[in-house]
């Protein structure tokens, strides 16, 4: 009889979220969570929120996201590209984020940058970077409702804070659910992180 070969076992795709459910759990109402080291594709800007660089900005993390998990599934660690995510120091500085597997290095990252710029892509892919993030002990709750109401959910988290013995320190952590550009603003959905420290 002939002899049928086997298909090639593979890794199954990693899903970061299901990896890290713990750090994406959030109600309405606030909770302290302790958040270890994560590692992200990071990009700097400053301008509005929702304008063109910071639209150009989104364009070129997704590219390198999607680059370097290409190149990655032809090696066999498939995973899923994760949402957008944001640092706000204030209203129009901000580092967006998309988290990333530990084992995607900044070689494969300077490989996708190379990858794009061959293809023609604009140079602000060469902004990308790797940034290693841990924040510790964080109050965390889901905002549902345009980013303008936000402040409402952050007097709740300071509260839930002062009542642990803690305060905000650091910076404002968002991660987007919802696309705006597709959900109206009543129904977006942003989970709201803030660093804490005791008082």
């Amino acid at each position: 009889m002939p002899v049928v070969a086997k298909p090639k076992p593979q890794n199954p795709k990693l899903d970061l979220y299901r990896e890290h459910a713990a750090d994406y759990a959030a109600r309405l109402n606030p909770a302290i969570v302790n958040i270890a080291r994560c590692q992200y594709l990071a990009i700097d800007g400053a301008g509005v929120p929702g304008g063109p660089e910071f639209e150009a900005c989104i364009g070129a993390l997704y590219g390198i996201a999607f680059t370097a998990k290409m190149a990655q599934k032809f090696a066999g660690h498939d995973y899923g590209v994760c949402k957008l995510e944001g640092l706000w120091p204030d209203t129009r500085t901000w580092t967006l984020l998309i988290r990333a597997p530990d084992f995607i290095t900044r070689q494969h990252v300077d490989t996708a940058i190379q990858k794009l710029l061959h293809k023609g892509k604009t140079v602000l892919v060469q902004a990308v970077r790797l940034l290693q993030l841990k924040e510790g002990w964080c109050v965390q709750a889901l905002h549902v409702g345009p980013y303008c109401d936000e402040p409402a959910t952050l007097e709740k988290m300071a509260e839930c804070a002062s009542h642990a013995g803690m305060e905000f320190s650091g910076t404002l952590h968002e991660i987007y659910l919802s696309d705006p550009r597709r959900i109206v603003p009543e129904k977006l959905r942003t989970i709201l992180r803030q660093p804490l420290r005791d008082r």
